[in-house]
């Protein structure tokens, strides 16, 4: 058991794995951070319409899910961040 990143709590990652169950195949064992410190907003993924976690620290939801973000990154060598760029 290691504690929160973000509040030092235990994690508890029965209770998170559940949280994040809808971002495709994430588990506790990818975060650092306990299920009160995580938000994951359901259906928010510009790209699979898939579920994004949202960081504490973030005012803004971001546009990719974590798998997303990866396979971008994988697929052009560039890190898109958390959100696409609008165009106006």
């Amino acid at each position: 058991m290691q504690p929160c990143h973000n509040c030092r709590a235990i994690i508890d990652e029965y209770t998170l794995d559940k949280q994040l169950e809808p971002l495709r195949g994430l588990t506790a064992d990818d975060f650092n951070v306990c299920a009160d410190c995580a938000t994951v907003v359901p259906d928010a993924c510009v790209a699979c319409d898939g579920a994004v976690y949202v960081p504490r620290s973030e005012t803004s939801t971001p546009d990719y899910c974590p798998a997303c973000r990866s396979d971008r990154i994988e697929r052009t060598g560039r890190d898109p961040g958390w959100t696409a760029e609008h165009t106006s």
